[in-house]
Parts: C-alpha cells; sequence; structure tokens
C-alpha cells in the first residue's frame, strides 16, 4: 500500500504534535499540514511507509475555519519548507492548537489534566520579525535558503517572515559554497553577524542514502568540527538579559526570540524561590542566564553550580559571571557530573535539549531532594515524559506556563514547577 501523490477528500480533526492536523481515510490515519481543525480539505499524499499513517499536504481548502488567514509565509505551503508550519492561521489560533498540544501531551504521556494557555512573548508583534538567529543552507547552485519539510533539498527563497528587520538583507544576492551553510544572528545591539561553515563532509552512506541512515550520517556531518568564515560583523553577539551583557558566539546557542531570554529568566527567578544563603544548580546551563537570576537570589553567602558541556559557552558564562564569585562553571556533561557533586541544593533549574532530560539525569536530580525543580522544555512530549519521571520521584507539577516563543511554527516552549 503506498498512497504517495493520491488526492482525496478528508475531514480535519484534532491537531497534532508536530504541526499537522489529524484526519482519516479508509481506515487509515492521515496526518495533514497545512489545514486547521474542523475544515474539510483536499490533500495529497507526500510520504507513506506504509502502516497504519501517512502525511499529507491540504493543497485545496473545501470548508475553511474562520481562524484561516492569508498565508504569512510564502516559502512553507504545501510542497515547501517546515519553517512556518500555522502562517495560514490568526495568532489566538495558532496559541489555541499550542495549547492543546500541550495539554493532550501531558495528559497522555504524565496523566495530568491541566487547562493550558500559551502566553505571548514581548516583541512578537504579528507574529512575525522576531527571530535573530537562524541556520541557512546553500545548495548546488551557490545560493542560500532553507530545506524543504522532512528534506535535505535546499529551497533558496528567502522570503520566511520569521527573522527581524535586516536579518538577511543582500543574502540573496550573494553566492556561496555549494553545500556550505550559514549562520545569521542579530544581537542585542542590533549588529548582525554572518558566518560560513565549510560544506560537511558526508559519508559515502549518507551521500548515497535518501532514507534514515542517510539522514543520520548528515546530521552527523553538519554537527562536526568545520572551518568558519566569518563574513559579516564580529561573529561575537552581544547578548542582554536585564542589565547583564554576554559576549557569546553568533553562531552559538542564544534564544532564538528576541524577548525569550529575559521572559524566561524572568519565570525561571519567580519560581526558584532560592534563599540567600542556599545552593543552587543550573543545570545544561548555556552561558548562565538563569545562573545569573539565581546567584542574585542566593546572595555572597551562597553558591551556584552551572553544568554546561559546551566549553566555549562555560568560557563566556565565566567571563559574563567574573562579578558573581558564588557561580561556578562545571564544563562536563549533566550525565556525568552529578555524580562529582556532593551538596544537596534547595532549588534547581534545568534546560536541557529538545529530547529532555531522561531518566536518568531526573533520578540523579531527584536523589537530592531539592524542594523545587525548575524544568524548561522546547518539546511538549518530551517535557511531558520528564515530568511523569518527577512524578514517579514523589514531584508534583505545580505550576505550567507555556509561551509562544516561535511564532507561525508549531513549536512551544513549557516551564514547569516541581515540588515535594
Amino acid at each position: 500500500m503506498n498512497w504517495v501523490g493520491q488526492h482525496f477528500e478528508v475531514s480535519l480533526g484534532n491537531p497534532g504534535h508536530g504541526g499537522f492536523c489529524v484526519a482519516r481515510h479508509e481506515g487509515r490515519v492521515v496526518f495533514v499540514r497545512h489545514g486547521l481543525p474542523g475544515e474539510v480539505v483536499r490533500v495529497m499524499v507526500t510520504e507513506d511507509r506504509g502502516g497504519s499513517f501517512c502525511r499529507a499536504d491540504a493543497v485545496d481548502i473545501v470548508e475553511g475555519s474562520p481562524d484561516r488567514v492569508p498565508a504569512l509565509c510564502p516559502v512553507s505551503g504545501p510542497g515547501g519548507a517546515g519553517c512556518c508550519d500555522f502562517s495560514h492561521a490568526t495568532l489566538e489560533a495558532q496559541r489555541a492548537i499550542k495549547a492543546a498540544v500541550v495539554g493532550e501531551q501531558l495528559a497522555r504521556l504524565a496523566g495530568i489534566d491541566r487547562d493550558i494557555e500559551v502566553e505571548d512573548v514581548p516583541g512578537t508583534g504579528d507574529g512575525t520579525g522576531w527571530r535573530t538567529r537562524l541556520r541557512l543552507a546553500v545548495d548546488d547552485d551557490g545560493r542560500a535558503g532553507v530545506h524543504g519539510y522532512r528534506s535535505a533539498r535546499v529551497i533558496a527563497d528567502l522570503r520566511c517572515p520569521q527573522p527581524v528587520s535586516g536579518a538577511i538583507e543582500g543574502i540573496a544576492e550573494r553566492q556561496f559554497k555549494p553545500g556550505a551553510e550559514l549562520e545569521v544572528a542579530v544581537d542585542s545591539e542590533g549588529v548582525r553577524h554572518v558566518i560560513v561553515l565549510a560544506p560537511a563532509h558526508v559519508s559515502k552512506t549518507g551521500q548515497r542514502s535518501p532514507g534514515r541512515r542517510g539522514a543520520m550520517a548528515r546530521r552527523t556531518a553538519s554537527s562536526s568540527t568545520r572551518s568558519r568564515r566569518i563574513v559579516v560583523g564580529s561573529g561575537r553577539a552581544v547578548q542582554r538579559v536585564g542589565d547583564r551583557f554576554w559576549g557569546v558566539d553568533a553562531g552559538g546557542f542564544w534564544q532564538a526570540h528576541r524577548g525569550a531570554a529575559q521572559a524566561y529568566s524572568d519565570c525561571v527567578a519567580e519560581w526558584a524561590d532560592a534563599q540567600p544563603g542556599n545552593i543552587a544548580w543550573d543545570l545544561y546551563s548555556g552561558a548562565g542566564v538563569f545562573a545569573a537570576r539565581l546567584a542574585e537570589q542566593v546572595g555572597v553567602a551562597g553558591s551556584v553550580v552551572a553544568i554546561e558541556s559546551s566549553r566555549p559557552a562555560v568560557r563566556d558564562g565565566n567571563a559574563a559571571l567574573a562579578d558573581l564569585p558564588q557561580v561556578r562553571f562545571v564544563p562536563e556533561r549533566v550525565e556525568t557530573a552529578l555524580a562529582g557533586i556532593e551538596s544537596s541544593p534547595s532549588t534547581v533549574v534545568l534546560d536541557p535539549p529538545r529530547a529532555g532530560a531522561g531518566r536518568d539525569v531526573v533520578a540523579a536530580v531527584a536523589l537530592r531532594r531539592p524542594p523545587r525543580i525548575v524544568h524548561i522544555g522546547c518539546d511538549p512530549a518530551a517535557f511531558a515524559r520528564d515530568v511523569a519521571l518527577y512524578k514517579e520521584q514523589g514531584y508534583t507539577l505545580e505550576r505550567l506556563r507555556a509561551f509562544d516563543a516561535f511564532p507561525l511554527t508549531h513549536h512551544v516552549e513549557v516551564i514547569g514547577l516541581l515540588t515535594r
């Protein structure tokens, strides 16, 4: 059974995690992009690996939703890029969809029923012009672009509405080495930085295989050490949160939404509630944005242990927080560093990668019995799985906030306060 290329009409049901709505056709589940809940659409099947489901694009809207608007992104429609899953919906509808997904993941994976509200992040405006960091691919003709949805194909069209004004100015007119990538950042001072990464060396398996093995080979190559050339700016971005500044690698990690770092920092500071003299941990700390707020709370009589595997981020964090002797950076993986820390914290803050913290880290944190844990998740499913692990360790999800830090997309940031 292979439906790729087939067209048929379906009614769209609930949104699913990943930027689609769920439909059914002839006994199979169809994951449909570019539609909205309640719509009747004509779809074209784009991917079918057999089994109980396939993937499709809504190519014709038969009965539209009142939440539908003209798509803001001309790059991500049917057959296009994966950048803007919901640019065809009002911001209110986008947030309702994200709230439904977060609630469904929590209920299914953690057994928690909770009414979710997805909040605006300051600086969002109409949902465009919020992204300060992006990574672009270069096609075989040397043109910069974005990847097609679930594809290594490069679409040389830079009209995505997410980047802040001026971020990609002039890039479409330039030629780059085929296979290279561009890291683009606009920092808190409004300075733009563009770095060209040399083409990644992909194994022969990755070169000849379009499937899973090839995709894994290409991801591995992309994350390996590559030569870099700064073509705009200094390559060192100045980032501000509150009254403190960080100097960081323009290609390193920083929150993409221009208002996100401040919004998350304020939430973490409120919920951490560390007291003078306390011990606090900041796990997956990056350059120490949360560690700085924790340090303010515990004072010079307390201590903050910040664990981060990226040595450049640790270097930048040490420089930015040099005036806070109560902060100690540990340049190791969280999974291995926790065993060597003897102190028991009153507060733990975790901001793990998209896959979540996982069983071993949650168990290691819970073993120290901190009264308060503030857990940040950029993937609702991974966040819910981690919350379920905390429940097994006797913790309760006391508070939860969800932020629309990625407007026009299906992504959402979730922060939870867990107590025991």
